[in-house]
């Protein structure tokens, strides 16, 4: 049987944890973890940004996340084995879900910000427009 989107996401989902929104934004303070958004570049001009955070399409991911490609992202390839997170953000949370169980598997440590943007929003945490 086909897998729907859905699927994948519930699949991951089992594999990835979980952070507040206001938790990740103090551990990107206090600790020097990153903010990824996977977001397409349209979100971020409609919908508003993270400051400080890196941004790189789902789509673009692996090959952004991977030392190899020769297309790797420095921001993001600095916390690869580094003691700090990644912590994931999209829209509501599918995808960054998604991103960050992908992460994972290719040596990152990661989280996923609960709610992605729209929960960030609801709690009055700064984006820049």
């Amino acid at each position: 049987m086909p897998k729907s989107m859905k699927d994948f996401v519930a699949d991951a989902k089992g594999r990835v944890t979980t952070v507040s929104p206001g938790a990740a934004l103090s551990a990107s303070k206090d600790s020097g973890d990153l903010i990824l958004d996977v977001r397409e570049a349209e979100e971020l001009q409609n919908d508003g940004r993270i400051e400080g955070a890196v941004h790189i399409p789902r789509g673009l991911l692996e090959a952004n996340a991977d030392p190899e490609t020769g297309k790797g992202n420095d921001q993001l390839l600095k916390h690869r084995e580094a003691d700090s997170k990644v912590h994931v953000l999209c829209a509501s949370g599918a995808r960054a879900t998604l991103a960050a169980d992908c992460l994972d598997q290719m040596g990152y440590n990661t989280t996923v910000i609960e709610g992605g943007l729209a929960k960030w929003k609801k709690e009055d945490l700064p984006v820049q427009s």
